[in-house]
């Protein structure tokens, strides 16, 4: 491969890349005698700058949840000593005050998927120090972490993360000096080959002119392709149409040129693909040799056996307080301070001094239980049901049973039974130390019938009734099966039974029923109040007649039929005559004995057209005061609570 810079970089260009990938070489020398690293510095301008805040990505991949973070700071503190009376001193970092007196803060933010994970605002001193800012594991998600300064001036910086993790930006500013002429490498950008035909383009801003540096990138193959200076406070942008060749990853370097006029240089670089901002990597350095952290916080965060709480971690409350992240349901149990000084203030919560802190948290998984249990409804009873399967977080359990779980909310997934329905409960909640309760209610379907055989009878002849309640419904359920008998309807034999009944067997209330009047008998299945009914007809249960020859020898006859009803007796006399007579009495005495007396109804009477004939109760009698020759129809309904064989009395005829 082409050595595509000078011979005199290119040693220094090989231990960048040692640098940029974990290797440990020798380390390059400041102006001075200092050693930094031989990096580039990121800084992060106070005022007049087109970026206000520097931000970086770290992305956390599931599988790296809970690694150590490992992200350090070099010089984040603004040295007071690197740029003094207009004069870089030994050891020139990029620290530049523009106004004397005047206080400069550096804001570091680190923020994620729950917010800030830490936060530390550094002031003015007056050496580079190697800070480290979160040493922890975090939880897998995408996290940011900002840089603001606030001042008339600029403060140099490097950035570190522990394998796995990455430092990712589309926008940032490097601060290129003149104490490190060599091309130092700026970012790294991995083209892809999904990128093939798109556009990348490498801005940069601010470089001031040719004359002042150098940028350029190298692509895969080590061919080397020069990027645009941008002029004073101005952009330039370097457009490239990705081909499969440039495929793989991309180093863009930056070479301050002897004829530079300036200590150190502001640079932003920005990366776009169709316009439109894409990450490349950035940040590493290895420490000055000698150079000790000054400031380091280790978080362990354990059970109560001492292991590790898988996803848990930990934030920075301020520039002194620490608290743990516990997972969801964990309880904190205590603290404590394994090395450096500090204060313990609670079991979530340390307050330490800065230096080398080593803190532990312990904490307890959340204990909690649910219960659940299973009950049919069954009229106004509760009837406990075991052994009903049941799901719930993923596990297949019979009823009743208590499930350890973690506190939270767990829909409870019944298993329909035959017979029953059921509405699915809300999900059960478990708190820490309390046992949450679902139960889950069946609502049982039952049925009950009642037969009359045969349904047509005799007066007061014996039919047989059978009243049954069934269920689809597995369990045994307790049930009182009894009849109601209508007035007329009598038994030798009990009218209830109670018992048990379930799917496949059911319970039967069968029994002779003597019927003297067409009604309907109805069963009831208590303890659900269900209610049927059965009827049985009682044919007419007899007639009557009469025959006469009354004036003149005419004759004339007196028919009587009476038919069951329901709860009463509809009585038809049939008068029929050959001449015409006066005042016809028609005997038809009511029936004796019930309970209460017998009532005759109103009378309806149809004949021939041309008689006009009122009749009228006399007694026993009914009175026809002029009939003439044909067939006379009166129909009433008789009121009696006697049995249809007491029922029918002799009708006569008088004149």
């Amino acid at each position: 491969m082409p050595n595509v810079f000078p011979r005199r970089f290119s040693a220094h260009l090989t231990l960048l890349a040692a640098l940029l990938m974990g290797a440990a070489p020798a380390l390059a020398q400041t102006e001075g005698g200092s050693p930094v690293g031989g990096l580039l510095p990121l800084v992060s301008v106070g005022e007049k700058w087109i970026q206000d805040v520097e931000s970086y990505t770290i992305r956390v991949l599931p599988q790296d949840a809970g690694k150590p973070l490992g992200l350090e700071i070099y010089s984040p503190t603004f040295n007071l000593a690197d740029y003094v009376d207009g004069r870089r001193a030994a050891g020139y970092f990029g620290d530049e005050l523009y106004k004397k007196n005047e206080a400069f803060t550096t804001t570091f933010t680190l923020v994620g998927p729950g917010g800030t994970v830490a936060e530390r605002r550094y002031g003015q001193n007056r050496a580079h120090t190697w800070d480290s800012f979160f040493a922890g594991g975090l939880g897998a998600g995408t996290y940011t972490l900002r840089v603001n300064s606030k001042g008339d001036g600029k403060n140099s910086y490097a950035l570190r993360v522990a394998s796995p993790f990455a430092l990712e930006t589309s926008d940032f500013t490097v601060n290129a000096r003149s104490n490190t002429p060599e091309p130092l490498l700026a970012a790294r950008l991995n083209v892809t080959p999904d990128w093939v035909g798109k556009t990348v383009g490498i801005l940069n801003y601010d470089i001031d002119g040719p004359q002042e540096a150098e940028t350029f990138v190298v692509q895969p193959g080590g061919k080397r392709a020069n990027l645009t200076p941008s002029d004073n406070g101005k952009t330039a942008t370097d457009r490239f149409t990705i081909t499969p060749e440039m495929v793989g990853e991309w180093q863009v370097f930056i070479r301050v040129l002897p004829t530079t006029k300036q200590y150190s240089n502001s640079v932003r670089y920005s990366f776009r693909l169709n316009d439109q901002p894409v990450t490349a990597r950035v940040g590493g350095f290895n420490p000055p040799t000698g150079a000790r952290i000054d400031n380091q916080l280790l978080v362990d965060v354990v059970d109560p056996q001492g292991r590790p709480i898988p996803g848990a971690s930990y934030t920075l409350v301020g520039e002194s307080a620490v608290r743990p992240q516990l997972p969801p349901g964990y309880v904190p149990i205590s603290s404590s301070i394994l090395q450096g000084t500090g204060n313990i203030v609670s079991p979530s919560e340390v307050r330490y001094q800065p230096g080398f802190t080593k803190i532990r948290f312990v904490a307890r998984a959340p204990e909690g239980q649910l219960a659940v249990d299973a009950v049919a409804i069954y009229g106004d009873q509760r009837i406990p049901l075991t052994g009903v399967p049941f799901e719930v977080a993923g596990r297949t359990l019979n009823t009743p049973a208590n499930v350890p779980l973690s506190p939270g909310d767990y829909p409870v997934k019944p298993t329909p039974i035959p017979g029953s329905t059921f509405t699915p409960p809300l999900p059960g909640r478990v708190t820490d130390g309390v046992a949450g309760k679902v139960t889950i209610e069946y609502r049982v379907l039952t049925d009950v019938t009642l037969i009359t055989a045969p349904d047509i009878v005799n007066a007061c002849d014996v039919t047989q009734l059978t009243a049954s309640a069934r269920t689809d419904f597995p369990y045994r359920l307790p049930g009182r099966l009894k009849l109601n008998l209508p007035t007329g309807w009598t038994s030798d034999y009990p009218l209830e039974t109670s018992g048990d009944f379930s799917g496949g067997q059911p319970l039967r209330l069968k029994l002779p029923v003597r019927v003297c009047r067409s009604d309907t008998a109805e069963a009831v299945l208590d303890p659900v109040g269900l209610r049927t009914t059965g009827t049985a007809r009682v044919q007419s249960p007899a007639g009557a007649n009469v025959t006469r020859t009354v004036q003149n020898g005419a004759r004339a006859s007196l028919t009587k039929n009476v038919n069951a009803g329901a709860q009463n007796y509809a009585v038809t006399l049939v008068f029929t005559v050959d001449s015409t007579l006066e005042n016809v009495r028609l005997i038809d005495p009511l029936p004796t004995g019930g309970s209460t007396p017998a009532v005759r109804g109103p009378l309806q009477l149809q004949g021939p057209s041309l008689a006009n004939v009122q009749p009228r109760v006399d007694g026993d009698a009914i009175l026809l005061s002029r009939v003439i020759p044909g067939t006379y129809t009166l129909t009433y309904t008789l009121f009696s609570d006697l049995p249809a064989d007491q029922i029918v009395t002799p009708p006569d005829l008088g004149w």
